[in-house]
C-alpha cells in the first residue's frame, strides 16, 4: 500500500472522534435517524446498496427486478450490472465472453471470480484460457440477485478474485409459471418455460430454454443452445436448502476478430470472416446442494457440487503466418469433471464486553481434465496434436474472519485465508509432465467509520492471488517449438487497497466513491492459443469509481456509474529494451448511464448508455483502440395482467465500433512471410431489434 492511502486513512482515524462528537445526537434521535434512511432508498427493482449493507464502498447487491427491467444482448451481460464491468465478445456467442474491469482486460475471466449458487464458474487449466468463465448456461429470469465485490478484501473469495467477484443466486420458486417467447432480426428466436409447484415438504422449480441466432455475420453464426433446470428447495427461516440439477448444450460458427487492413482493402466486409470454418461446441451438466442452518449463536452454511463439462473450439487468428499452405487453424478441446464443497460456521463472540461475529470456513475443489489438448486443424477438422495432457488440479483452503463493532461509529473486519494447490500433469510431451504444489496465506483488513448523517467511510486492504495453468507450472519445453522454457509459479500474489465513501444524505440517492489500487506480482498466463506460458511482468493499477443509484420517483430509477483507471507495468515490457509500460487491453474509462421506468400505468422501459474508453494495444502506447459508445433501449407495455410485450433495441444509433481490438502479426495470402502487424477487431453488432412476449401462466 502506498503512502497516500495510508496518510488518508490516518487522517480519517484522527478526525473520526471529533466528527462523532460533532454529529452526536440524543439516543432516540440517533436510532430514528438510522433506520428510516434505509427505508427511504430500498426500493424493489434497484440496487440494494444502502448504508450499513456491506463492508466496502465497491460492494453491493443487484436485485431481480432491476435485472428484469434491462435488455441484454447476451447472457454474459448479466455481469454488466456490476458497476464498472464491460462485457464483450471476440468470437461466436457460444463462447465465454470477454470481461473488462478496473484496468484489466480479464480475457475470459482471469482475476474476476464468478459463482452461481455457490458453484464456481471460472475454470483453471482451461483449454482456451486460464479462468475461463462461460455464463451462457444461465437462464436470466431465474437469477434472484447478484452480490458483487471488488478487490481482494473478502476472506471467502480465493482464486481469480483479485479484481473482484460476483455471486449469482437463483430463485427457489415462482409465484406463477412464465412463458417467454422472443423473436428478432437475423434469425434470432428464444423460448422459455418455467414454473414451480409444491412437492412434499418443499417446492419443485423447473425451467427449459432454447435459443437460436445467426447474427449479422457473412458466415451465419447458427448459434443454438438448450438449457434446463430442475430445483427442489425446502425449509424455513431456521433451516433451509436446495438441490439443483442444470444442463446446457450449445454449438455455433464463429467469426473471430479480423484484420483491419482486410476490411480497408475490400477483401472482406465489416462482418466478414477470414477463416469461415471457425466455431465450437460446449456442454455442461451440474448437480449442487445448498443448505443453511440458523443456531442461537450463529449460522452454518454448506455448498457442494459436481460439474461435468466439455469444450471444443476451432480458431485461426494468424491465418497463414505459421502454415502458408493449410493455414494456422487450431483446435482446443477438453473434457472436465469438477467436484467441490465449501462450508462455513459463524459464531457470536464477546471481546472486551462487546459482541462480535467470528466466521470459520473451509473449501475443497478438484478439477479432473482427461484430456485437455491443443491440436492443429484444417477447415474444422482435427489434425496432429500439439500437446495433450491429463491434469488433476486440487485446491484446499481455510479462512477465518472476525467482525467487531468497537464503537457506534467504528467497526472492523479482520480476516486470514490460507490456500494450497497441487498440480499433477501427465503430458504427451514427456518433459512437461510432473507434479508441483504451492501454498499462500492472504491476510485481509477492513475498517468502517460512521455512519454520520447517513454517510460511512471504508478502509480496505488485502492480499489475494490467481492460479496459473497447471501445464505451465510443470512445463520445460514450449508446446509448439519444443524450445526450453522455465516453469511458471503455481500461484501469483496480488495486493490491493481501497478508500471508500458511501452516502444516502440525499433522500432516494445511494452514492459511493472508491479510490483503489492493486498490484500483481506477475500477469504470467498460460496461452491456450500457443500451448505454452507467455510471461508478463508485475503491474500496478489504480483508479477511482463513482456510482450513483437514484429512486427519483415511484416509477423512475436513475443510474450513473463512472470508472477511471490506469494500469502500468512496473518494469518496461516489450521485445526491445524499455519499449513501454502500458498494459495492452487495459480499460481506462467506463461510463454507464441509465433510466428505468417501472409500472407507469401499463408502460415500462429502460434507456442506457455504455461508454467504453480507448485502450492501449501495445506496451509503448503507440497504438490504441478507439472508444465506443452504445445506446440500448427497452419499451414495454402490459397487454393484460398476465401478458407483457417488450421491444428491445441494441446499438440504437447503429454505431460502427469494436467489441474488442488487438494488435499482433498475421499473414494473408500474398503478404510477406514475416506477416504484417495490424489491428485485429471484432465489430459490435449493428442496430438489432428483438420483440418479446412474456406470459404469466
Amino acid at each position: 500500500m502506498t503512502r497516500r492511502p495510508l496518510a488518508a486513512a490516518l487522517l480519517l482515524l484522527r478526525l473520526a472522534p471529533a466528527a462523532a462528537a460533532a454529529a452526536e445526537l440524543p439516543p432516540q434521535a440517533d436510532a430514528a435517524d438510522a433506520t428510516p434512511a434505509l427505508a427511504t432508498v430500498t426500493v424493489m427493482g434497484h440496487y440494494a446498496n444502502g448504508v450499513g449493507s456491506s463492508d466496502a464502498a465497491s460492494a453491493g447487491i443487484v436485485t431481480a427486478r432491476l435485472i428484469e427491467s434491462r435488455p441484454a444482448l447476451r447472457t454474459g451481460e448479466l455481469l454488466e450490472f456490476v458497476p464498472g464491468v464491460i462485457v464483450t465478445q471476440h468470437s461466436g456467442d457460444g463462447k465465454a465472453n470477454q470481461y473488462f474491469l478496473r484496468g484489466f482486460n480479464l480475457d475470459h475471466g482471469t482475476d474476476f471470480a464468478s459463482f452461481v449458487d455457490g458453484m464456481p464458474v471460472n475454470a483453471p487449466t482451461h483449454a482456451h484460457g486460464q479462468g475461463y468463465a462461460d455464463l451462457n448456461f444461465l437462464i436470466p429470469e431465474l437469477v434472484q440477485r447478484i452480490d458483487y465485490r471488488k478487490g481482494p478484501y473478502d476472506a471467502e473469495a480465493g482464486d481469480f478474485a483479485s479484481a473482484g467477484s460476483a455471486r449469482m443466486q437463483l430463485i427457489n420458486t415462482l409465484p406463477r409459471g412464465i412463458a417467454v417467447n422472443s423473436a428478432g432480426e437475423r434469425g434470432y428466436a428464444r423460448a422459455l418455460l418455467a414454473d414451480s409447484t409444491g412437492t412434499g415438504p418443499g417446492q419443485l422449480l423447473y425451467a427449459f430454454e432454447t435459443a437460436h441466432n445467426n447474427g449479422p455475420w457473412v458466415v451465419p453464426e447458427r448459434a443454438h443452445h438448450a438449457s434446463g433446470l430442475l430445483r427442489y428447495s425446502w425449509g424455513h427461516d431456521a433451516w433451509h436448502g436446495s438441490v439443483t440439477a442444470m444442463a446446457y448444450d450449445a454449438g455455433w460458427h464463429a467469426t473471430d476478430q479480423i484484420p483491419l487492413r482486410a476490411v480497408q482493402a475490400g477483401l472482406i466486409g465489416r462482418y466478414g470472416a477470414i477463416s469461415p470454418s471457425d466455431g465450437g461446441s460446449t456442454a455442461r451438466t451440474s448437480l449442487s446442494l445448498r443448505t443453511e442452518r440458523q443456531y442461537d449463536d450463529g449460522v452454518f452454511k454448506l455448498d457442494a457440487w459436481a460439474i461435468r463439462s466439455r469444450v471444443d473450439l476451432f480458431n485461426d487468428f494468424t491465418y497463414f503466418l505459421d502454415n502458408p499452405v493449410q493455414g494456422d487453424q487450431f483446435e482446443q478441446a477438453e473434457q472436465r469433471r469438477t467436484f467441490g464443497a465449501a462450508a462455513s460456521r459463524s459464531l457470536a463472540t464477546t471481546l472486551g464486553g462487546r459482541e462480535g461475529t467470528a466466521t470459520f470456513g473451509a473449501q475443497l475443489r478438484q478439477d479432473r481434465l482427461d484430456p485437455v489438448g491443443l491440436y492443429a486443424a484444417v477447415d474444422g477438422v482435427r489434425q496432429a496434436p500439439t500437446q495433450v495432457a491429463r491434469v488433476r488440479e486440487t485446491s484446499v483452503a481455510a479462512y477465518a474472519d472476525h467482525a467487531m463493532p468497537w464503537t457506534p461509529w467504528l467497526r472492523s473486519l479482520l480476516g486470514l485465508r490460507v490456500d494450497r494447490f497441487r498440480f499433477d500433469v501427465d503430458s504427451s510431451i514427456a518433459r512437461n509432465s510432473g507434479q508441483a504444489s504451492q501454498a499462500l496465506a492472504s491476510p485481509k483488513a477492513t475498517l468502517v467509520l460512521g455512519p454520520w448523517s447517513r454517510t460511512e467511510a471504508f478502509l480496505n486492504y488485502g492480499w489475494g492471488y490467481h492460479s496459473n495453468d497447471a501445464r505451465g507450472v510443470t512445463s520445460h519445453l514450449s508446446a509448439k517449438e519444443l524450445t526450453p522454457t522455465d516453469p511458471a509459479p503455481g500461484l501469483v500474489r496480488s495486493k490491493g487497497a481501497e478508500l471508500g465513501l458511501r452516502s444516502e444524505i440525499v433522500p432516494g440517492l445511494q452514492s459511493s466513491l472508491a479510490l483503489w489500487q492493486l498490484d500483481l506480482d506477475s500477469e504470467l498466463v498460460f496461452s491456450g492459443d500457443a500451448g505454452d506460458t507467455q510471461p508478463s511482468g508485475a503491474t500496478h493499477r489504480q483508479g477511482v469509481e463513482f456510482n450513483n443509484h437514484c429512486v427519483a420517483s415511484r416509477w423512475l430509477l436513475l443510474d450513473a456509474d463512472v470508472s477511471l483507471s490506469q494500469a502500468r507495468f512496473r518494469i518496461p515490457q516489450g521485445d526491445a529494451p524499455n519499449i513501454g509500460t502500458a498494459v495492452p487491453g487495459s480499460v481506462r474509462q467506463v461510463l454507464s448511464l441509465g433510466a428505468t421506468v417501472t409500472d407507469l400505468g401499463p408502460w415500462s422501459g429502460h434507456v442506457g448508455l455504455r461508454f467504453f474508453g480507448p485502450r492501449p494495444l501495445i506496451e509503448d502506447n503507440s497504438r490504441q483502440s478507439r472508444s465506443s459508445s452504445l445506446v440500448y433501449l427497452r419499451l414495454g407495455y402490459r397487454l393484460a395482467p398476465s401478458a407483457r410485450l417488450s421491444l428491445d433495441v441494441f446499438n440504437v444509433f447503429n454505431r460502427q465500433v469494436s467489441d474488442i481490438d488487438y494488435w499482433y502479426t498475421s499473414r494473408l495470402p500474398g503478404e510477406p512471410a514475416a506477416g504484417v502487424n495490424d489491428v485485429h477487431f471484432h465489430p459490435a453488432e449493428p442496430r438489432t431489434l428483438r420483440l418479446t412476449l412474456n406470459l404469466v401462466l
